[in-house]
């Protein structure tokens, strides 16, 4: 898959994304704001060489109408995308918003990050 289109595999994006997220953790902690967590995670994602673009646009459509718009926390090599939580856990609801996401961008990977615990929280969704 190291095509021109995509300089990582989606695996190895995964990996890096976990990594940075683990370093983000242990040098934060817990208790801060979601967009400082997501701040740190791009500029480590950044320093390792990943492509990351942050509160990216997202546009859902309906019988060929947009009857939504959002925003992905992290697009990372425009191949995984990262939704940020600072929660006491992850839930039904957060999984399901990321599969959403997953599929009104035509991304088949992506990963649900909690940093509301002590050590991040990591859940790798895949979209069929």
């Amino acid at each position: 898959m190291n095509t021109d289109k995509h300089r990582f595999e989606v695996n190895e994006i995964t990996e890096m994304v976990i990594g940075c997220a683990f370093q983000v953790s242990n040098t934060l902690g817990v208790g801060f704001l979601e967009k400082v967590y997501e701040n740190a995670l791009a500029y480590e994602l950044r320093k390792s060489g990943l492509m990351v673009s942050q509160q990216h646009p997202l546009v859902v459509h309906y019988d060929g109408v947009v009857v939504g718009e959002y925003y992905v926390d992290l697009l990372v090599e425009n191949i995984v995308v990262v939704e940020l939580k600072h929660v006491r856990a992850i839930d039904d609801s957060h999984v399901a918003q990321s599969i959403n996401y997953l599929r009104a961008t035509d991304n088949r990977v992506g990963l649900l990050l909690n940093f509301g615990q002590p050590k991040v929280q990591v859940k790798r969704l895949v979209y069929d």
